[in-house]
């Protein structure tokens, strides 16, 4: 399948090979961090990549038009949860405020970005951080999605891949497949058909590097509106997906992570 078309902005000097990678994040909920196995993938995945200078969240959780980036004045996180114990409202992310991301941020979008200083990072950029980056030292933004349409956030990648060029590593932190009514309190029961399927659907055009089909997957993938019943938790892959491919190269990856917490898929990719 063909992809589509590059963007016209350039890149700096730095070469592809020493940007930091794209990464696609099966991000849970606050009870990741008691999921042993969950936490040791996240560890090792974050050890085996460069140490970016910056990260870039863009979180299935904040939907905000138009484009907007979190606070760089030390706003607390966003607790956005209900039901859960006590202790899951005390956790803490600490990272260092980012306004030069976000002025670079502004910068690749053309200056059309919304600051809002009161918004800090919502459970799906700080839970996987905490696991990831525990020690809280490298600056982190969060930013809005302005649309779930597929080509739109893969559009908005692809202008802020220029980004990765100043050590940015830019993260779309969603869910594989994201229908609660499937989520079972026995870990260990086996997911529903329509959830290995989309899963498996997944994993196979992104192997693929199949964009087109990813874009389209609302009318290609098996199961797609079950797997996502409203499609918040797969579009962070969009974003990911333009801002790996804007130089031409394939997105084509392996999974990093795989498997499935509580029936729901967890399958995350690094974009090279």
């Amino acid at each position: 399948m063909s992809q589509p078309s590059t963007p016209t902005t350039t890149t700096s000097a730095m070469s592809a090979t020493s940007a930091p990678p794209v990464l696609y994040l099966s991000h849970g909920a606050p009870p990741l961090a008691d999921d042993a196995r969950w936490t040791a993938e996240l560890a090792a995945w974050s050890a085996d990549l460069p140490r970016p200078e910056q990260i870039l969240m863009v979180s299935a959780h904040w939907e905000a038009a138009p484009v907007s980036v979190s606070s760089t004045s030390g706003a607390p996180l966003v607790y956005d949860f209900w039901g859960f114990p006590q202790k899951y409202y005390e956790v803490t992310y600490d990272a260092p405020a980012a306004p030069e991301l976000a002025r670079q941020v502004a910068s690749a979008l053309g200056g059309s970005v919304h600051q809002d200083q009161d918004r800090g990072l919502d459970h799906g950029a700080y839970v996987p951080l905490v696991e990831m980056y525990p020690e809280a030292d490298i600056p982190v933004l969060q930013l809005s999605m302005p649309t779930l349409d597929p080509r739109e956030l893969f559009a908005l990648g692809q202008r802020l891949a220029p980004l990765r060029d100043t050590g940015t590593m830019i993260v779309g932190s969603g869910f594989t497949t994201h229908n609660l009514r499937w989520f079972s309190p026995d870990a260990d029961t086996p997911p529903p058909a329509a959830s290995r399927e989309f899963d498996h659907w997944a994993a196979e055009s992104v192997a693929a590097g199949d964009v087109d089909a990813l874009l389209d997957f609302e009318r290609v993938a098996p199961a797609a509106r079950l797997a996502h019943p409203r499609t918040e938790h797969w579009a962070p892959l969009f974003v990911a997906l333009g801002a790996a491919s804007a130089s031409g190269a394939s997105v084509a990856a392996p999974s990093t992570v795989d498997g499935f917490w509580h029936s729901l898929s967890k399958r995350s990719w690094t974009f090279a």
